[in-house]
């Protein structure tokens, strides 16, 4: 059709071939094989030239509009290709949100305005079977060890560092830096849902030579804060979840060892000839300036 649409726009088969590069015999041979299709003849013979018939002026009007779309079409191809549109979903949890992804997407955006970042907040639910599944480009998880499934890269984003939660009257809450276990004997305040963030704390409790006793389960940052006001126990709540601070409360940073959480981002690892991702890679970048604003 589209050698049909150059005959027409020219007037003859020696012009259009000359036009396409081609030879005047592989123009006929062409538009003979589309004939043959149509079932009708879409070109006659004008003196030393060709107009067409109305079928031939029919199919020529779909063949523009079929040139504009594949040419719309490898714009859009080479904008998705090179990062310039195009769709990013990610998954986050709370308390990373504020801190990190809000101001990551912030820059994307500015660096990429037409990609879309399509946002999910998730809750305990583990996100990596979404990203590995393709349902989501991008997840921010923690873990322990930076070890995901097969088919998962781990890219490391910031070290969160957890800090003792106390009632202001308590007897430690003059001190600015406590030793982990100060805390053996006190009642505690759970903060965390069984996972890597609570493995954290209880790790770190476990190196220090005692298990919390937990007198009040919560698993939110909080309304444990909440409780610690109350005099019910003291908690444990990472430096990212501390950004509204209960009153009642003061905040010491703890040691012998410091309790960490470590955040990842997730990402789909690329395989043997897949296509680089330049909007992924940088929403990657985004986040890491976001974890490090000082570097």
């Amino acid at each position: 059709m589209q050698v049909l649409r150059a005959v027409v726009s020219s007037g003859s088969v020696t012009a259009a071939a000359a036009d396409l590069g081609y030879t005047p015999s592989a123009v006929s041979q062409q538009i003979g094989a589309l004939e043959k299709q149509a079932g009708t003849e879409l070109l006659e013979r004008v003196g030393r030239g060709v107009r067409p018939t109305a079928a031939g002026l029919l199919l020529t009007e779909y063949a523009d509009a079929i040139g504009r779309q594949v040419a719309e079409a490898e714009t859009a191809l080479a904008d998705l290709r090179a990062g310039r549109t195009g769709r990013l979903a990610v998954r986050y949890f709370a308390t990373a949100g504020a801190a990190l992804v809000a101001p990551a997407v912030a820059r994307f955006r500015r660096e990429h305005p037409g990609v879309r970042v399509e946002l999910k907040l998730i809750d305990v639910e583990d996100p990596l079977p979404d990203v590995k599944e393709g349902r989501a480009d991008l997840a921010l998880v923690v873990r322990a060890d930076g070890t995901g499934p097969e088919g998962i890269r781990l890219v490391r984003l910031l070290d969160d560092p957890y800090r003792v939660v106390l009632p202001r009257g308590h007897r430690l809450a003059g001190r600015r830096l406590l030793e982990l276990a100060e805390l053996a004997d006190e009642p505690w305040v759970g903060s965390e849902w069984p996972g890597p963030c609570l493995d954290a704390q209880l790790d770190a409790c476990a190196a220090a030579g005692f298990r919390p006793s937990f007198a009040v389960q919560s698993e939110d940052y909080a309304t444990a804060q909440g409780f610690v006001a109350a005099g019910l126990g003291v908690s444990l709540v990472p430096r990212l979840g501390l950004g509204s601070r209960h009153p009642g409360v003061v905040v010491r940073k703890v040691r012998a060892p410091e309790p960490v959480r470590v955040l990842y981002a997730a990402v789909r690892e690329a395989g043997p000839g897949a296509a680089e991702r330049p909007a992924l890679h940088g929403l990657l970048d985004a986040l890491r300036g976001a974890a490090h604003p000082d570097r």
